[in-house]
């Protein structure tokens, strides 16, 4: 095993504890996150140092622990997801809470002014749902996030989102396709999204495999704080695709850190809200 790998996922572990002891500052990690880091630190350090995937799962693991200083943020959350054979371009403002997990949305477009709510462990962990236009004169629906209302036209269930879950999301599938042939990893440290510096860590695949879930995969962290802020998933090209098709893309904008978030903000009975 090469040393500095070695020393890195040391570190990797010894940080998760001490995030997790450390109480009433910005590194606190509730226990729920801490087991989940820890797993996936296990699963990391089964991949062989000279495994393609080690410079991607180094990058993630770098900017999981760059998460930990995270307790809630607000950003503008932008998707675009094939969903049938149709990408669907959705805007929306999100707040999230990382403990207890909470979360609000927004909607700019399409569907401006819908607002959800989600927070674990209240009101049955269902989504709290005020439409607009005729649909809101049914007043707040409360819907199981995993129900066909609320995953119309979504890949992905709204308790799914956020930073954390997209990258560990991301690196399950890298660690998921680890064994297949033909695996290449490219790393861009002077990436950009439009203004913003970043680097970007590409996994792809150079020939189809059944298992696999995409063809490519794209990462894309934040020049100075190392945050997850954007994900690209591109699937097989089928007999009529002149490129690759894209099948996601999350990207977290306009993003500020360590709010104080309250219940108040995850809260129906919130008057700036429409509930």
């Amino acid at each position: 095993m090469n040393m500095a790998f070695a020393i890195s996922r040391r570190r990797f572990l010894t940080n998760s504890f001490a995030a997790c002891s450390t109480l009433g500052t910005g590194l606190f990690l509730a226990k729920n996150l801490f087991a989940e880091r820890m797993q996936l630190a296990a699963q990391v350090s089964e991949t062989d140092e000279k495994h393609p995937l080690t410079p991607a799962l180094q990058e993630a693991t770098t900017s999981i622990r760059a998460l930990d200083r995270l307790n809630d943020y607000q950003a503008t959350f932008i998707k675009t997801e094939l969903i049938g054979r149709n990408l669907v371009n959705t805007r929306m403002i999100l707040k999230l809470r990382e403990e207890p997990f909470s979360v609000y949305l927004k909607f700019l477009a399409p569907h401006a002014g819908r607002e959800v709510i989600f927070q674990n462990g209240r009101n049955n962990d269902y989504l709290q749902v005020h439409d607009v236009g005729f649909a809101s004169l049914a007043g707040t629906l409360s819907l199981d996030p995993k129900g066909s209302m609320a995953m119309d036209g979504n890949r992905y269930p709204v308790n799914s989102i956020g930073m954390r879950n997209m990258l560990i999301k991301l690196v399950d599938i890298w660690l998921a396709e680890r064994h297949l042939e033909g695996l290449t990893v490219n790393l861009y440290p002077n990436a950009h999204i439009g203004d913003l510096s970043c680097k970007a860590v590409e996994v792809s695949h150079s020939k189809r495999h059944e298992s696999a879930r995409f063809q490519m995969t794209r990462l894309y962290l934040h020049g100075e704080t190392n945050w997850p802020i954007r994900m690209q998933a591109y699937n097989f090209p089928g007999r009529r695709d002149k490129e690759v098709p894209l099948a996601e893309d999350y990207m977290y904008a306009d993003i500020k850190a360590n709010n104080g978030f309250t219940d108040t903000d995850f809260s129906t009975k919130n008057p700036k809200y429409n509930f």
